[in-house]
This record gives structure tokens, C-alpha cells and sequence, in this order.
């Protein structure tokens, strides 16, 4: 039978750590090689990270990452290893280097770059033209980028009609709900309309805001799919793939022939890595892996996990300080860090205040010992009452109102902060979604701090987290209670969100098809919101796009994050009702 190994290095780069991601590679190799692969591959710009960004305007940076390339290069032997990086000529190029016996026998430019949502390559990147094909003894196969198979009609179309009996898709493709089956069906349909085996390999890990997801696939020339790998981990997925049944399922399919003959010759190269390849196996004896399918919670659960533990451990911090409320967004904030960070990591302050609840004060402590975390207690009421003693000549007589509200927030954003400059703690705020779109949330206050790890959970996801989590723990991890009262910020008498904001349930639909999808005034109503309240809800949504540019970064986890996903204008007149 013919066959060939493949191995999907689905690995956790760092961008910038060229010297570190350049040994993760060499070491991957070596492993593929023990494993008797053929082929090995990694992902997209694995050499520098992604996405690079603006590092991309430094030549000395470019220059790195080719050497680096060469330094790898050194160490194939008579495995093939397929290297993302940086190229450049007179220009640079999001490349895949093919690498075989020490030499680089071909470098393939993405041609298809995206520029929409998070993506800027039109920004750093010049296009490819012509794609490759690449002979290994008597085996075809084509090697694209990311984005090129997204497209019908693209380089896996033309490398499969011009011979390819496998292609191989490196990527850094970031994670959002939903996105991991779509990208399975897209993929099926791509292996099965091009009568082609189809390796996807994913980059996995934390990078700012986005997160990766591995789950690398294989599907064969039918559709079916062979390989997944895990979600959320590092992985090497190996594989044996039949290629006398690409051969056979050609027989039979007559379209195929039709539409080769109207491919031009010029539309693909040609490159020979080896003219005399002797394949290690010559039949299949690795079972095919497939990681199970994550169910959403778990997967959103997760993502936010990786991205925290990324966020914080490759940006040098040792322990993070997190400002507990007793309520249930600080709650899951100290939950999902723990479970990234390990308990002796994380580090919890309670700041009470007049309006500070008794079942607050017991949730916040209750939550500290469930999760083994060590919680600090500094009241601010002597704080409090300075600043209106010193405020008192130029406030006058005027009645206590939302400055007096939020001088309490940012006095709890000092604190944490003071901490954080003294220990070198990172200090993780607890806002979600549903605040930060309407700017239910206080400047340098509740605001303050270096990381926004729930930034993109909706109010109303961040209970079914809550939930999920508890469940998977079989106890009452986040105290009861906090999953049922009433949300309030405690910086009046009796305050609940319900003051000022629509109930969650109400609200988040209207947030998730205004600002995800964007969706017109009309639209909105006719999902049962009512006008007057739509209208404030938008105008919210509009007037806080100031806020939500000075708040920290947290992790993207729904298909369109605020920052460098959505870009509103903080001056802008337009409404839409």
C-alpha cells in the first residue's frame, strides 16, 4: 500500500521568543523523527509567534527569524519539516518553509491574507502568487497557509487538481465560540468536493487577547474525518495516510478530470525535495486519535484558562491579586485563575465598605477556602470619609450622587494597585461584556488592574460558567448563594444593577445583535425589546467606547470582542434609532 507518516505539531509559541519557539522546534522534530514520520509540520509564523504585529516593521526582527530558520534547518535529516515564518525578498511574506537534509528546498507565501476582525496582514504582508506542489519519491503533496483553504477556489483547489494527493494546512487560527465546528465542517467539505486528504494543524496557546485552540484535524478524500487533536494543548498528532484510496476514489469521479484540463500550467510549481524516497512504513500502525468535542461551556471555560495562564506566566508575573466582592464575577474571575495558576498564585482582597453586605462578606470568604487562596481584608470606610472631608468645600451642599459612588470603586483600585507595585502582582479585574458595553463600570476604579480575563463574557454566560463549574466539581466550589442573589455594585443603600441597567436576560440579547451582529434599531425591537429601553441601551453601548479604550486587555472569546476586534469612534454622532 501507498502510504506516508505524517506528524501536526500542534504547539504553544511565544511571539517575540524566537530563541525559545526555535528549540520547541527543534525538539518537535526530533520527536516526529523517533516516531518514524515522513513529513513533520508546524504552524503558522511558529518561528516568531502570532501575530507578530508591528514587531513586523523591525528588519532586525525579520533578519532573526531567518536565521533562526537556518538554525533549524541544520537539524532535519531525512524527515521533511515544513517551518511557518517570515520571509523576505524585497518585501516580507507570511512563508512555510520546506525543509529537507539540512536545506530549504522551498518556500511557499500565503496568498490569500486576511484583513477583517483581528486579522492585519494586508498591514506587514505581501501576497503569494503561485502556489507549490512537491514531489517526496512518487508522492505529490501541496503545503498552504491558513486563510488559502478558506476559499473554494484557492491553492488547495488548484494543488489538488494539479496532483496533490495530500495537502497540508498550517495555521493560528483563534478561537471563538462556535468556530471549531465550523471550521470541521468546512474543512470536510474542502477534503471531499477536491477528492484530497486534508492535514489542518492549529496553533494552540494564549497571545494578548486572542486565544488558540489546536484542535488540529485529518480528513481523507472523502470528508471523514481521521485525527483530531486535543483542544486547548500541545499535541503531536501522528498519522498514516492511505494514498492508493486518493488514487482510487479519483477513478471515480469524472468531474475531476474535466476541470484539470482547464488548469494552466502556469497556475503551479513544481518542486522535487527528493527524487529516491523511501518511505519508513508501509502500512498503518498508529491508531488514529480523536480528541473528544469539548461541550460549549467547557470550551469556553477552558479557552479562558489557557488565555489567563498564557496572559500571565509569558508575560513574567509569578502571582496575580484579584479584588473579591462576594459576588459572581469576582467569584469566577479567582476560579478560572486558580485552575490556570495553581492556588498559591493567586491572591484575594476584601475591601468593605458601609453599603458592604454580611452574606458579601461571607460568599468572598467562603470562596477564598474553597479555592485555598489566601485573602487580604483592608477596610475603606476611614478612606472614604477622608476624601469627602476633603472634597466636602468644593462639593458644597450638592446631594451624594455617582461621584461619590465611584470614589469608593477607585479607592479599591488604588488599594489593589498598591499591592500589585509592592508584591509584583498582577492585578485581574472582574468586569464582564455586559458592563464594559453599556460603561456600567468606573474608571480607575473597578477598572484598574492589567488583565481583564472575563472582558468578553456576557452577565448572563458568566452564571452558566459559574454553574458549569461547580458541577464539575460536584460541590459548591462558588457559593451558593452567589449564584442566585441579586447582583449590586454596594456603593449606596439597597443598590442593585436593576437601578440603572435592564435585567441581564433582557439586556444581553440586545447587546449580543447590536454589537456582534451588528443589527439595526428595527431589527433589534422586533426581537421583543422594547423601543425606549433599546434606545437607552444603545446610547449606553455608544457614549462608553471611551471606557472600554482605557480598559485592559482580557481574552476574546465570542465572534466579535471590543478592541482590536470591533473599532467604534469615541467621537461619533451617529445613532441608530
Amino acid at each position: 500500500m501507498k502510504s506516508i507518516r505524517i506528524a501536526l505539531a500542534q504547539i504553544n509559541t511565544t511571539v517575540g521568543d524566537i530563541e525559545g519557539n526555535t528549540g520547541k522546534i527543534i525538539s518537535y522534530i526530533k520527536e516526529a523523527q523517533d516516531k518514524g514520520a515522513d513529513i513533520v509540520a508546524f504552524p503558522e509564523l511558529a518561528v516568531t509567534g502570532y501575530p507578530p504585529e508591528d514587531l513586523l516593521l523591525k528588519p532586525q526582527f525579520i533578519n532573526d527569524n531567518i536565521k533562526a530558520l537556518k538554525r533549524i534547518a541544520r537539524h532535519v535529516d531525512d524527515i521533511v519539516s515544513i517551518v511557518g515564518f517570515v520571509d523576505k525578498d524585497s518585501d516580507i511574506y507570511n512563508a512555510a518553509a520546506i525543509i529537507h537534509q539540512g536545506e530549504v528546498k522551498d518556500v511557499y507565501h500565503k496568498i490569500f491574507l486576511p484583513n477583517y476582525g483581528v486579522f492585519d496582514e494586508m498591514r506587514y504582508f505581501q501576497e503569494g502568487d503561485i502556489p507549490g506542489l512537491y514531489r517526496l519519491g512518487d508522492i505529490v503533496f501541496g503545503v498552504n497557509i491558513c486563510e488559502d483553504i478558506w476559499y473554494p477556489d484557492g491553492p488547495s483547489r488548484v494543488q489538488a487538481l494539479a496532483g496533490a494527493e495530500f495537502l497540508i494546512n498550517i495555521n493560528a487560527s483563534p478561537y471563538h465560540i462556535g468556530k471549531p465546528l465550523f471550521r470541521e465542517r468546512m474543512l470536510s467539505t474542502r477534503a471531499s468536493d477536491s477528492t484530497v486528504i486534508v492535514a489542518y494543524l492549529n496553533t494552540v496557546g494564549g497571545q494578548d487577547e486572542l486565544v488558540f485552540d489546536g484542535q488540529s484535524l485529518v480528513f481523507n478524500e472523502r470528508g471523514d474525518l481521521l485525527s483530531r487533536g486535543r483542544a486547548f494543548e500541545e499535541d503531536m498528532i501522528i498519522v498514516d495516510l492511505n494514498l492508493d484510496a486518493v488514487f482510487m476514489t479519483r477513478l471515480h469521479d469524472p468531474r475531476r478530470r474535466r476541470e484539470a484540463l482547464y488548469l494552466e500550467e502556469s497556475a503551479i510549481r513544481f518542486v522535487e525535495i527528493s527524487s529516491e524516497y523511501h518511505r519508513k512504513v508501509s502500512k498503518p500502525s498508529f491508531k488514529y486519535t480523536l480528541s473528544h468535542h469539548l461541550d460549549e461551556l467547557e470550551e469556553i471555560y477552558t479557552a479562558l484558562v489557557t488565555g489567563t495562564r498564557d496572559y500571565v506566566r509569558k508575560n513574567g508575573f509569578k502571582k496575580v491579586l484579584i479584588g473579591l466582592s462576594g459576588g459572581i464575577d469576582s467569584s469566577l474571575v479567582a476560579t478560572i485563575a486558580t485552575d490556570a495558576l495553581g492556588s498559591d498564585s493567586v491572591k484575594g482582597m476584601f475591601m468593605p465598605s458601609a453599603y458592604t453586605s454580611k452574606e458579601s462578606y461571607e460568599d468572598a470568604l467562603e470562596l477564598a477556602k474553597n479555592l485555598n487562596i489566601e485573602i487580604f481584608e483592608i477596610p475603606i470606610n476611614d478612606i472614604f470619609e477622608s476624601y469627602l472631608k476633603t472634597l466636602k468645600p468644593v462639593f458644597k451642599d450638592l446631594s451624594p450622587d455617582v461621584a461619590e459612588e465611584n470614589i469608593q470603586a477607585r479607592i479599591r483600585g488604588n488599594l489593589l494597585m498598591a499591592l500589585s507595585n509592592k508584591y509584583g502582582w498582577l492585578v485581574l479585574t472582574t468586569g464582564n461584556k455586559s458592563e464594559m458595553s453599556v460603561g456600567y463600570a468606573t474608571l480607575y476604579g473597578d477598572m484598574a488592574g492589567g488583565f481583564a480575563i472575563i472582558k468578553d463574557v456576557p452577565k448572563t454566560m458568566v452564571y452558566k460558567l459559574a454553574q458549569w463549574r461547580n458541577n464539575k466539581e460536584g460541590r459548591l466550589l462558588i457559593p451558593e448563594r452567589v449564584l442566585w442573589k441579586e447582583p449590586s455594585a454596594e456603593l449606596k443603600p439597597d443598590q442593585k444593577d436593576t437601578d440603572t441597567l435592564p435585567p441581564y436576560e433582557v439586556l444581553d440579547p440586545i447587546l449580543k445583535a447590536y454589537i456582534e451582529e451588528d443589527r439595526s434599531f428595527d431589527e433589534i425591537i422586533t426581537h421583543g425589546c422594547e423601543i425606549e429601553c433599546t434606545q437607552r441601551v444603545i446610547n449606553m453601548i455608544d457614549k462608553s467606547e471611551y471606557k472600554r479604550r482605557q480598559a485592559p486587555p482580557g481574552i476574546k472569546i465570542t465572534e466579535r470582542a471590543f478592541g482590536r476586534d470591533r473599532r467604534f469612534p469615541i467621537t461619533n454622532k451617529y445613532r441608530s434609532y
